[in-house]
């Protein structure tokens, strides 16, 4: 293209003296845009006031010619290179006598791909027509993408959780990963963990992206892990690299919940990496790095009340609901001798609880329990269940209480409302008393005079959080095992908590089930929890049945409660004497 003008001015007289600048010019027919390096760029007398003008009008043609380049005035003098001349022709229109064009008019040929504007000035700009071989080159140009077309291709793509993985058996594991091609004799000798590893490269070698969530652990170093819940947050092949950088851009913390997208280890490295966080929290990342510290917050008594009741026959929880009630932030202790039921009444309070309340995060944590003990929990309860077996080492029990604890608090920052079920917290101070450094002051029974603390740090972290949210912890605490030990350990958190579960040997002997001794449990502040009506009913049950035995007050509970449909038919049924009750 090239710059015509009605006046030529010639580069000579430019640089003459002052008595030749009156000379006429002749006239010139082209302006190149691009100099070389040793040329000074000429400048027009027009062309100075239509300067900015000129270069957007190069700009505007070169965008609707698709990708035609268009080399703006070059202003580097130094440039050593002579990029290709785009040449524009300016004719002069007649100027109207209504005055210069207020607006300016794009027209498009759809032949040549000529795009003709009239300025305001009075001057026509007009792009060279294409011939047929620059239009056949055009066509052939990349189009651009639209916006929205990446997202499409990235949605198309298959997506694959990790978690699904873990909660997957080893046999079906062994099946997906022969339809990634994994050769059969390496399927067979693969743990889970290490299976899941290469179903996940396979994976992305198809072409397909990964998601995944977990729990951050932040190592010494600065860098963290997200450890799998399926697998009670183990080290494993399977974890997901954090980089520090977004640890501090999110403002991560142990314990945090995230979920993103992952990419698969480069050469060298051995972990998969997290590419793209989304969720911190089951909340948007935006809202982790404003929350208030769990230490900072305000603990108040618990004044909402968890509804334990789900049906008739489910007489345990109507019981409980009754005469010790649950609130949120409620610290409470199951005192149980072995064998009294302690682990089914765990059960039957977790399954109301995912009943009645959807809203909380249940998270059953097993500490020194048996394997199978731990199966028929993970079958039962529709809850997250976290566990370390009798057979780890008390350095595993620490790791996991401490990981569950800190996942909770992150939860409580986010205002969200955690119930954790503890079996047993006398176990989990065994296992601090094994690890804790030895300070030379032994208690009874041979407890360490610092092993304690941490597991009252874990039990007084039930809470209910003033500026929303709540921590609510139901631990269970052996005694009548033989041990001082336990004896010693039940001593020092009897006082601790705010509501208290006592369960008798003699009832579960004579298979009296619930196996709770009304007399001895109970829940402070009660009031805050129960109506004013419901309360003075219940107060007015206890003075009937404080002289009665244990075992003829469960079998009265049991008796009347199995008759009448729900606790509020049970107490509108004591407005009959006591001896119809009898």
């Amino acid at each position: 293209m090239a710059i015509h003008n009605r006046k030529k001015i010639d580069s000579s007289q430019t640089t003459s003296s002052n008595n030749d600048e009156n000379n006429s010019a002749e006239p010139r027919e082209e302006i190149a845009m691009n100099q070389s390096q040793h040329e000074e760029q000429p400048v027009l007398k027009n062309e100075s006031l239509f300067e900015e003008q000129t270069e957007d009008l190069v700009q505007d043609i070169q965008r609707s010619l698709n990708n035609v380049h268009v080399a703006a005035p070059v202003k580097n003098q130094q440039q050593k290179t002579r990029k290709p001349v785009a040449k524009i022709r300016l004719k002069k229109k007649p100027t109207q006598k209504a005055g210069l064009l207020e607006e300016t008019q794009v027209h498009e040929s759809t032949t040549t791909s000529e795009v003709i504007e009239e300025q305001p000035n009075g001057f026509v700009v007009a792009a060279m027509p294409l011939d047929e071989h620059q239009n056949q080159r055009l066509s052939e140009l990349p189009k651009p993408e639209p916006e929205n077309r990446t997202e499409q291709r990235v949605e198309s793509r298959a997506r694959l959780l990790i978690n699904d993985l873990s909660k997957m058996g080893i046999i079906e594991l062994r099946e997906l990963g022969a339809k990634y091609g994994i050769n059969h004799d390496l399927l067979i000798t693969l743990k889970k963990q290490e299976l899941i590893f290469n179903i996940l490269k396979g994976h992305t070698e198809h072409g397909g992206i990964i998601y995944a969530y977990g729990s951050l652990e932040i190592l010494p170093d600065g860098y963290g892990f997200l450890r799998s819940p399926q697998n009670s947050y183990l080290p494993g092949t399977d974890d997901i690299y954090i980089s520090p950088s977004q640890i501090r851009l999110f403002n991560l913390k142990t314990g945090d919940t995230v979920y993103g997208q992952i990419r698969s280890p480069k050469e060298g490295e051995r972990f998969f990496a997290m590419l793209r966080i989304e969720q911190i929290n089951f909340d948007d990342p935006s809202v982790a790095q404003n929350r208030i510290p769990f230490e900072n917050l305000t603990p108040l008594y618990p004044t909402e009340k968890l509804d334990l009741e789900t049906s008739t026959e489910e007489i345990s929880t109507r019981i409980i609901n009754l005469f010790c009630p649950i609130g949120k932030g409620q610290r409470s202790l199951i005192v149980s001798p072995p064998r009294t039921g302690k682990t089914i009444l765990l059960q039957k309070i977790a399954n109301a609880i995912t009943a009645n309340h959807p809203e909380v995060y249940l998270i059953v944590l097993l500490i020194d329990e048996r394997p199978e003990e731990v199966t028929d929990m993970e079958r039962t309860v529709k809850a997250e269940v976290i566990s370390s077996t009798f057979d780890e080492q008390a350095t595993r029990h620490v790791q996991v209480a401490e990981m569950v604890l800190e996942k909770a608090k992150r939860l409580v920052e986010h205002k969200r409302d955690v119930v954790i079920l503890l079996d047993s917290i006398t176990r989990l101070a065994r296992a601090y008393n094994q690890t804790v450094p030895t300070s030379g002051k032994i208690l009874s029974g041979g407890v360490d005079s610092n092993a304690l603390h941490k597991p009252k740090r874990f039990f007084g972290a039930a809470r209910n959080i003033e500026q929303g949210g709540s921590l609510t912890i139901i631990a269970t605490a052996l005694i009548d095992t033989g041990s001082r030990m336990d004896e010693v350990i039940f001593e020092e958190f009897k006082g601790t908590g705010n509501m208290e579960i006592n369960l008798d040997r003699r009832l579960s002997d004579r298979r009296l089930y619930p196996a709770i001794n009304i007399k001895k449990s109970g829940t402070r502040k009660e009031e805050l929890l129960i109506s004013e009506e419901e309360l003075q009913k219940i107060w007015v049950l206890r003075k009937v049945i404080n002289p009665m035995d244990d075992a003829e007050i469960i079998e009265l509970l049991i008796d009347r409660m199995t008759k009448t449909k729900n606790n509020d038919a049970f107490l509108k049924s004591m407005n009959t004497p006591y001896s119809s009750m009898e």
